[in-house]
């Protein structure tokens, strides 16, 4: 059983935000993407249906997903496409999910090898409701993408396991490229977006996964503009994101995908991610992308330190 409900978004107390933008108004020009609908999204979006397979790009109803797929990149999304967590912000479906698939780490990796992949992104809902809190599914499908895609560099962008070494120390032993955690908003705000949710313990989490996998796994965070953080309040959490050892950082506009979820409190202007972006860099992080239509996978293989990414266009 799921639902899509959001009539307190988050256990949010939404008043609490103050003047915030209305749900039906024309979004500033810097937010318009064309429809997608080009011949290799509609390839790609037939084998993943195909499949029976979830992807971010049309759970989260994410504004890159034509051009993503277009150019032959997208994110799989395994353990189902329902959510045990209730963020206000995100248009995954929450509720109680479905039986594990046992096989679905394999269909992935065999869709990682039709389409092609240099890189590519794994990620999952929460599911802590399962006793590993699903670190077994990225085992598996790290496993399957080495064996089935040698050539093909895998991202995982996880869940914070509940802050427990065990399931995150399952999944980083496999080595996989990149390490993604997303700590999303600024800690003030996580009462609001991310209720259930520690910014710190999210921090820790990346901590760890650099301590256990060293040199050979890249860190990397996201956080999104537009639910009332100050520029200060993103500094600082920048910050503290390079004291836990991140490398790369990712930073864009969130858009709400319906009325349930949580509003907009403003738009940030091109200029002033451009200004975010300088200033990350400044913190040391060694590889940024911030933008109005910046998502965490957005580009994924280009958003890499120098050195990953030579890997990644050598393979």
């Amino acid at each position: 059983m799921s639902t899509r409900s959001r009539a307190n978004p988050g256990g949010a107390r939404v008043l609490d935000m103050g003047e915030v933008r209305p749900f039906r108004e024309r979004k500033p020009p810097w937010l318009k993407v064309p429809a997608p609908g080009g011949p290799r999204y509609r390839e790609l979006k037939s084998l993943i249906d195909g499949q029976g397979l979830n992807t971010v790009c049309q759970e989260a109803a994410c504004p890159n997903v034509g051009e993503c797929w277009e150019r032959g990149t997208a994110t799989f999304m395994m353990l189902g496409d329902t959510c045990t967590r209730r963020c206000g912000f995100c248009n995954v479906k929450t509720g109680r999910p479905e039986a594990v698939d046992p096989l679905e780490p394999l269909r992935v990796a065999q869709s990682v090898k039709r389409m092609g992949l240099r890189h590519a992104v794994i990620t999952s809902v929460d599911r802590d409701d399962l006793p590993d809190l699903g670190a077994g599914a990225f085992v598996g499908v790290i496993r399957s993408i080495r064996r089935l895609a040698p050539g093909c560099k895998v991202e995982v962008l996880t869940p914070d396991f509940r802050g427990q070494e065990m399931p995150l120390a399952r999944v980083v032993t496999e080595r996989p490229d990149v390490f993604n955690h997303n700590v999303e908003t600024v800690p003030r705000l996580y009462p609001l977006a991310r209720r259930g949710s520690d910014f710190l313990r999210s921090c820790r989490v990346l901590r760890n996964a650099k301590e256990m996998g060293g040199p050979a796994v890249v860190t990397k965070s996201g956080l999104m503009t537009g639910l009332g953080e100050t520029k200060e309040e993103l500094l600082e959490a920048f910050g503290t994101l390079r004291e836990h050892g991140v490398q790369v950082l990712t930073v864009g506009q969130y858009l709400r995908p319906t009325e349930n979820h949580l509003p907009v409190v403003r738009y940030w202007h091109p200029d002033e991610f451009a200004a975010l972006e300088r200033a990350a860099y400044d913190l040391g992080f060694e590889s940024v992308a911030a933008g109005p239509l910046v998502r965490s996978s957005y580009h994924a293989d280009q958003n890499l330190p120098e050195g990953k990414r030579a890997e990644s266009l050598l393979a």
